[in-house]
C-alpha cells in the first residue's frame, strides 16, 4: 500500500502545525499581581534601617511564567520615593510603555501614585529579572523572572530535579539615597557596598549573619538548575560552588551550548543558567560570590557572600572555594569566550549591515572650582559618556511620549554615530576630550535594518569592564578583544555561526566588544552602562526605531493610566 502523497504530506505537516500554535496559544496563561511599593524594617549585618521592597520581601516575589504567558502587573506606590519597574531581558514587543526607565519610557510613578505593566512573553525563555528603574531604588527592588518552556516542551536538556534562583546583590549599611545624593553633591564616586548578599542575605563570613544565612538542600546524585543573576547595583561579580563543577546551559533567557567551567562572572544585569550535580562526599559546600574590580585604583567592596549547598541530614562545616582574584581578567576572558548560542532558524545573525555604529564608552572629568563640589580626581567631578556625549534624562515628559505625541524641545537627533574624535581609546587620552558634552540626542533606526554597534573601552579614567544592557533587544555577540577595535583585522575573526546571544554586554577591560541584531522593535529605547553610579553620570544613550507600515510593526497607544510627569 503506497504511502501519502508528498502534496498530503505536507499539508498534513502544515495541519500540525497550525494545531500545535492553538495548543500553545490555547494553554497560554495570563498571570495578574499587585505589587506594592513600600518601606520595610530590614537587618542585615547587625544594624536594621528601613529599604524599599516590593510586598514586603527581599528580594522581591519571584514571578515564574512560560513562554507565550501574559502578566499583567500594578503597581502600588506606597514609598516616598518615585519609582518605576523595568522587566529586564523582556523584548516587549509593540509594548514599549511597559519597558519601565524613567523618563524614556514614562515618567515615573510618584508616590500614592498606581500604573499597571501590560506585556506579553514573545519566544523567549530561560532566567531574567525585574528591578526598579528610577535613581538607585534598584538597590533593594528586584526579583527573579523565571520562563519556562510552553506546555508540552521540554528543555534542551535533562530536567533537573530542583531549581533555585540565586540572586547577587549588594547592601549597604547606610540609606542608599544618602549614598548616592553624596555621590552627586560631591561629584566623587560612591561608597562602596558594605556586603554582597545571595537571595538577600549575606552569609557566614559577615558579621551577625549566619543565622539567616541561604541554604539550598540535595540529595546525593541531584542535578539542580542554578539561575544565578547579578542584581548588583555597581559591581561584577564572580560566583562558584566548593568542589563542584557548573555546567552552563544559558544565559540572558537563551540556551547555550553547554559547557563546564569551575567560576563564572556575572556582570550588573546578567543572568547564567547552570546545572550542578550533587557527585561529592556528603557534605555542607559554600556557594560564594566576590567582586571582578577592573577599574585602576578605584575603590570596590572586597568581601566575599556566601549561601550552603548541603546534602541531607549533613552537618558538617562547610568547604569554601577558592575564588579568583579581584582582577582575574584571565578567568572572565577564559568564561566568556566559551559562550556558544544554539544556532536557531528564528533568529540568524545579520550579515549585510545597515547602520555601522562605533561607540566609545567610558568615564571622564568635568573641571570644576575646588571645594566641596568638586572632590573627584585633582579637583574634578566624574562624568561618563558614550561618544564624548554624557546623556541627560528629560523632566518634562518621557522620550516615548515626546516621541508618540510629537512634543518639541525634548531631544535631538543627531548622536554620533562614530566619536567626534578619534584617538587612541586605550592609551593615553588628551586632555582636551576628558570632558564629555551633555545632551538629549537620540539615534534614529530604520525599521527592519541590520545594526553593528562596535563597543569601544575607553582609558580617560582608567579603563574598565562595563555591563552594557540594550532594553527592547537581545542581541549577538559576534567578536570581543582588547586594545583598540581594528576592523581591517578583527572583523575577520568574528563569530557569525553561533556567537552568544545577550541582552547584557560586559565591554573587556581596556577591549572592546562587537554586537549585531535586526531592528524589529519599535519605540524608543535605552542603551547603558548597568552600573547605576555609571548611568547616574550619563553613560547612556537612546535608540528610536521608527514605525514600519502592518500591525506587527505598530505601537500600541499609551495607556490611559500611564503617569504624568
Amino acid at each position: 500500500m503506497e504511502g501519502p502523497s508528498i502534496n498530503t504530506s505536507v499539508i498534513l505537516l502544515g495541519i500540525l502545525a497550525i494545531l500545535a500554535t492553538i495548543f500553545s496559544f490555547a494553554n497560554a496563561e495570563t498571570h495578574y499581581q499587585e505589587f506594592v511599593v513600600q518601606a520595610e524594617p530590614v537587618t542585615r549585618l547587625c544594624k536594621t534601617h528601613n529599604i524599599i521592597t516590593v510586598n514586603g520581601q527581599f528580594p522581591g516575589p519571584i514571578l515564574t511564567v512560560r513562554n507565550g504567558d501574559t502578566l499583567i502587573i500594578k503597581v502600588l506606590n506606597r514609598a516616598r520615593y518615585n519609582v518605576t519597574l523595568h522587566w529586564h531581558g523582556i523584548r516587549q514587543m509593540r509594548t514599549p510603555w511597559a519597558d519601565g526607565p524613567e523618563y524614556v519610557t514614562q515618567c515615573p510613578i510618584q508616590p500614592g501614585g498606581t500604573y499597571t505593566y501590560r506585556f506579553t512573553i514573545e519566544n523567549q525563555e530561560g532566567t531574567l529579572w525585574w528591578h526598579a528603574h528610577s535613581r538607585w531604588l534598584r538597590a533593594t527592588v528586584y526579583g527573579a523572572l523565571v520562563i519556562l518552556p510552553k506546555q508540552g516542551f521540554t528543555y534542551p536538556f535533562a530536567n533537573p530535579k530542583l531549581e533555585v534562583p540565586i540572586v547577587l546583590g549588594e547592601w549597604w549599611n547606610r540609606d542608599i539615597f544618602s549614598v548616592m545624593g553624596q555621590a552627586l553633591f560631591t561629584g566623587a564616586a560612591p561608597n562602596v557596598s558594605d556586603a554582597y548578599t545571595i537571595n538577600g542575605q549575606p552569609g557566614d563570613l559577615y558579621k551577625c549573619s549566619s543565622q539567616g544565612t541561604f541554604k539550598v538542600s540535595v540529595n546525593s546524585g541531584d542535578t539542580v538548575l542554578l539561575r544565578v543573576i547579578n542584581a548588583a547595583l555597581n559591581q561584577q561579580l564572580f560566583f562558584t560552588v566548593a568542589n563542584h563543577q557548573l555546567t552552563v546551559v544559558g544565559a540572558d533567557a537563551t540556551y547555550h551550548k553547554p559547557f563546564t567551567t569551575r567560576v563564572i562572572m556575572v556582570g550588573p544585569g546578567q543572568t547564567t543558567d547552570v546545572l550542578l550535580t550533587a557527585n561529592q562526599p556528603t557534605g555542607r559546600y559554600y556557594m560564594a560570590a566576590s567582586a571582578y574590580a577592573t577599574g585602576q585604583n578605584a575603590p570596590f567592596d572586597n568581601t566575599t557572600t556566601t549561601a550552603i549547598l548541603e546534602y541531607t541530614n549533613c552537618r558538617t562545616r562547610p568547604v569554601l572555594p577558592q575564588l579568583p582574584a579581584f582582577n582575574d581578567t584571565a578567568t572572565t576572558t577564559a568564561f566568556t569566550s566559551q559562550l556558544r548560542s544554539i544556532p536557531s532558524n528564528d533568529a540568524k545573525v545579520p550579515t549585510q549591515i545597515d547602520d555601522s555604529l562605533f561607540f566609545t564608552v567610558g568615564l571622564g572629568f568635568v573641571n570644576c572650582n575646588p571645594g566641596p563640589t568638586c572632590q573627584g580626581p585633582n579637583n574634578t567631578r566624574f562624568a561618563a559618556s558614550m561618544n564624548n556625549e554624557s546623556f541627560v534624562l528629560p523632566r518634562r515628559t518621557s522620550l516615548l511620549q515626546a516621541y508618540y505625541q510629537n512634543i518639541p524641545g525634548i531631544y535631538t537627533l543627531d548622536f554620533p554615530p562614530v566619536p567626534p574624535v578619534q584617538f587612541n581609546y586605550t592609551g593615553n587620552v588628551p586632555r582636551s576630550l576628558w570632558q564629555p558634552n551633555f545632551g538629549t540626542k537620540l539615534y534614529k533606526l530604520k525599521f527592519g535594518s541590520n545594526v553593528q554597534i562596535v563597543l569601544q573601552d575607553t582609558g580617560i579614567f582608567s579603563t574598565e569592564d562595563h555591563p552594557i544592557h540594550l532594553h527592547g533587544y537581545h542581541f549577538f555577540v559576534v567578536g570581543q578583544g582588547f586594545g583598540n577595535f581594528n576592523p581591517q583585522t578583527d572583523t575577520a575573526k568574528f563569530n557569525l555561526v553561533d556567537p552568544p546571544v545577550r541582552n547584557t554586554i560586559d565591554v573587556p577591560v581596556g577591549g572592546w566588544a562587537v554586537i549585531r541584531f535586526v531592528a524589529d522593535n519599535p519605540g524608543v529605547w535605552l542603551f547603558h552602562c548597568h552600573i547605576d553610579s555609571h548611568l547616574m553620570w550619563g553613560l547612556a544613550m537612546s535608540f528610536i526605531v521608527e514605525n514600519g507600515e502592518g500591525e506587527l510593526q505598530t505601537i500600541e497607544p499609551p495607556p490611559a493610566d500611564l503617569p504624568r510627569c
